[in-house]
């Protein structure tokens, strides 16, 4: 795929060396990129990114660009956290454009601002470049509206992998009807946090999906409830990264899974 900037795109500027540029990938497919988003990965010096971006985003980068794979997976953290913040600032010290590369939103469940700190606390200049978070384009390549009149007015993002490694959730607040939960990073805990949902008070039988690869070619939902999802997951040999979305929006995706049926 071969995605060109207009000639008349407005502007801020190009990317500036001695600048790192946190900026999100998106959930995969290439077109959400941001114009923004597209124009400083064009013009890296240096690219730092994770699992989480897809190959058809990373054929977009400058191919000139120095590319540095940060590891970051559930359990196998090939560059730390701590190591990879001061990497940032290194590699901006060589007055070269750097680029790090997030799936989805920088700001979202990232650890963005993480890194952002770290850049402030050293004096190095750096811009975010918002990008369409998981929650937002998983579910609408799934058929699956966060925020419906009939079912649910609001929307709560959570991740299932906290930085201890457990799944320590506010769980009576996300046991509650007419609303939408979204877990990142939750397959490797689906049993117990479907328990859990069940145990404060959602009822067995509440609609429940996961999704895998969301909108890539090779997306895959499966929908169900909290008492059967972990083991429709597990029949479907389905693989992170996932997206988890507990509500009666789900009820929606066979209606309205536009994405599944482009893709036959």
């Amino acid at each position: 795929m071969s995605l060109t900037l207009p000639a008349t795109l407005p502007t801020r500027g190009d990317a500036q060396p001695g600048t790192v540029y946190l900026v999100g990938a998106g959930p995969g497919d290439p077109e959400l990129l941001t114009l923004r988003a597209l124009r400083i990965i064009s013009e890296a010096d240096v690219l730092v990114y994770d699992p989480l971006v897809s190959q058809a985003i990373l054929d977009l980068v400058n191919p000139a660009a120095e590319r540095i794979y940060a590891g970051k997976q559930r359990g196998n953290h090939a560059v730390p956290q701590e190591d990879l913040n001061l990497m940032l600032v290194r590699l901006a010290k060589t007055n070269r454009r750097i680029v790090r590369l997030k799936g989805g939103d920088p700001y979202t469940f990232g650890r963005g601002g993480e890194e952002v700190e770290t850049l402030k606390e050293n004096g190095v200049p750096f811009e975010v470049v918002p990008g369409i978070t998981a929650a937002t384009g998983v579910a609408a390549y799934a058929g699956i509206p966060l925020t419906h009149r009939n079912y649910a007015q609001a929307c709560v993002f959570v991740t299932g992998h906290l930085k201890d490694g457990s799944m320590n959730l506010d769980w009576p607040g996300l046991a509650r009807r007419r609303q939408t939960v979204i877990i990142y990073m939750g397959l490797s805990g689906l049993a117990y946090l479907c328990e859990q949902l069940i145990h404060h008070g959602l009822p067995p039988d509440w609609p429940a999906a996961i999704v895998q690869h969301g909108t890539q070619p090779s997306q895959r939902t499966v929908t169900g409830t909290l008492a059967t999802l972990p083991t429709l997951a597990q029949a479907a040999g389905l693989k992170a990264p996932t997206l988890i979305i507990v509500g009666e929006v789900v009820r929606l995706h066979d209606k309205l899974a536009w994405f599944d049926e482009a893709q036959g």
